[in-house]
């Protein structure tokens, strides 16, 4: 239904050109000539943060980070250029080469201004599962606004190129695969397995129901995880036992080992928060590339992979982790071990692969206290609390707030309008509320943002960041240190403090020379670069640029 549909809206382009998954023989020889590499592997880490490269270089293997920056090109001043900095709008930001005013997805959940729905940035109630739970599996693309590169890889090789998307989290499978993409795959934390939905195929392909009987997931759980090296060789990390770390489900202190043996019935999702997401994930990719022989024909196909464990460790245990650290090691490993099999698979030299992040993260305010630096975390519920009653008591208008996630004001315009509240009134006694909390740098009005004196590069992210049917109509800044946080332990991100927004950036393998580049670098320049690279149309909301290092006009 979804591909019937598909022919039918792209009326300008010839009907042969997607008749086939394989293409024609001139689209699927343009890997052949040299124009492109057989193979693009797009390898995000969800909030690994720039300094971890350099944090625990001297602990890395010489296979896999080191590798990477020892003959590919580093991007070292690689930055997120818009508000707030979280995982979905992260994933869109870099195959899109826009920002969420133009791609649509404003953060990871947003309330729709126009009806006063909450959504979820890839849900989609028009599809069905294939292979999971029905709650995990109505998932889709439509959210997205924009093409994304892999849209333009489509494009231009007539549907041809094969593009698909791995990865725990749904959104990071879905969003960089793209509109067109034959497939995304993600996590069910229900049964164990990686699913789809039926945006792409009514059922999922042998090699993954093969691949889901294995139970690998089963069997990841079942091994503690443990240190790679005496505790005390860990020189970057707090003691083990310390009082900035969450609990997995059943433990009663956050110290090695971790057992997460799971017991009948039981979820799977202490999975997302070990290591082992990683070994399941990247165990994914290479079943996906042998089934589906990415890489392996002639033309060029596109796989994107996004660890999301990294996310799950640091939101639970924060950067100054000894399981920070210990799981970056074994990611080394993981990445040296990856690098080989595409070695051995595709080629070297035949297959482009960039590692990036969609955000990083912050230190745990609590520690930062402790070492006498400014820092704190509060609660948008509990501010949502006291935002409501102090408009009921300003305005006699109770509940004019609907929410303050995305450090956003999300007002309830329909009860204002019927209450007959004056709306500009309410919305600056909310203005008013924020800035004199000691908390808050800034409160600005994302409707009239001239108004209030923000510096850059912070001005400039806040209007990036601003859709106006998916946004609050209010964004407030954090002093540096600070971050909305349910929970004193582990950490989370959103901001724009470069903790937050310095990210890692490193391109590998075809056509790509060994160096580095310190100017800055934007998270938006990366599929611009893509493009050029692959010789491919931007995306068409794309306000990026080719970084000129790696896609030099040559004459």
């Amino acid at each position: 239904m979804r591909k019937a549909l598909l022919l039918a809206g792209v009326c300008l382009l010839p009907f042969a050109a997607f008749s086939g998954r394989g293409g024609d023989a001139k689209h699927r020889a343009a890997a052949g000539n040299g124009m492109r590499p057989r193979l693009v592997v797009g390898l995000v880490i969800d909030q690994m943060r720039w300094d971890y490269l350099y944090r625990y270089y001297d602990r890395y293997g010489t296979d896999g980070f080191r590798r990477l920056l020892r003959d590919g090109f580093e991007c070292r001043q690689t930055l997120v250029n818009y508000l707030p900095s979280y995982t979905a709008p992260g994933h869109a930001c870099i195959y899109t080469g826009s920002v969420p005013a133009i791609h649509g997805i404003a953060s990871n959940d947003w309330v729709d201004n126009r009806t006063g729905r909450w959504w979820y940035c890839t849900e989609d109630t028009t599809v069905l599962p294939a292979g999971g739970s029905y709650e995990g599996g109505r998932m889709s693309p439509r959210n997205l606004l924009a093409t994304t590169v892999t849209d333009e890889l489509k494009l231009a090789t007539g549907a041809a190129a094969h593009v698909y998307g791995v990865a725990l989290k749904d959104r990071g499978g879905i969003i960089p695969a793209g509109h067109m993409a034959d497939g995304a795959f993600w996590f069910d934390d229900s049964t164990g397995h990686f699913v789809t939905s039926t945006y792409y195929m009514s059922s999922l392909p042998g090699w993954l129901q093969q691949f889901n009987s294995r139970g690998l997931a089963d069997s990841l759980l079942a091994v503690p995880w443990e240190l790679l090296y005496p505790a005390k060789s860990y020189h970057t990390a707090l003691p083990d036992d310390n009082p900035y770390e969450g609990l997995l489900p059943g433990e009663k202190r956050p110290v090695f080992p971790h057992r997460a043996a799971r017991k009948p019935g039981e979820s799977y999702k202490t999975l997302r928060f070990l290591p082992a997401g990683n070994t399941f994930t990247l165990e994914m990719a290479r079943a996906c590339v042998a089934g589906e022989k990415l890489g392996q024909q002639d033309g060029t196909d596109f796989l994107c992979i996004s660890l999301s464990a990294p996310d799950y460790i640091g939101h639970m245990y924060s950067p100054d982790a000894l399981e920070t650290e210990d799981m970056y090691l074994r990611l080394d490993r993981e990445i040296a071990g990856f690098l080989d099999y595409l070695d051995k698979k595709t080629g070297k030299g035949n297959y482009l692969l960039f590692l990036t992040a969609d955000h990083g993260g912050a230190h745990n305010a609590n520690f930062l206290r402790d070492r006498n630096i400014p820092a704190g975390n509060i609660s948008s519920i509990t501010m949502l609390k006291e935002l409501n009653a102090w408009l009921k008591a300003q305005t006699g208008i109770g509940s004019a707030v609907i929410t303050m996630e995305n450090a956003q004001v999300y007002f309830d315009e329909k009860k204002i309008a019927q209450s007959g509240g004056n709306r500009a009134a309410i919305r600056q006694a909310a203005l008013d509320w924020l800035r004199n909390r000691d908390e808050v740098a800034f409160a600005i009005d994302l409707e009239h943002p001239e108004r209030t004196p923000v510096p850059e590069p912070v001005r400039t992210m806040v209007i990036n960041g601003y859709h106006p049917q998916r946004s609050g109509s209010i964004q407030f800044i954090l002093r540096p240190g600070w971050y909305n946080g349910y929970t004193p332990t582990g950490t989370t991100h959103g901001a724009w403090n470069p903790y937050d927004t310095h990210i890692p950036l490193l391109w590998y393998g075809w056509n790509i020379p060994a160096g580095a580049t310190s100017r800055t670098i934007y998270m938006t320049d990366i599929a611009p670069t893509l493009s050029a690279l692959l010789h491919i149309q931007m995306p068409n909301g794309c306000i990026g640029k080719a970084i000129r290092e790696l896609a030099p006009v040559r004459r």
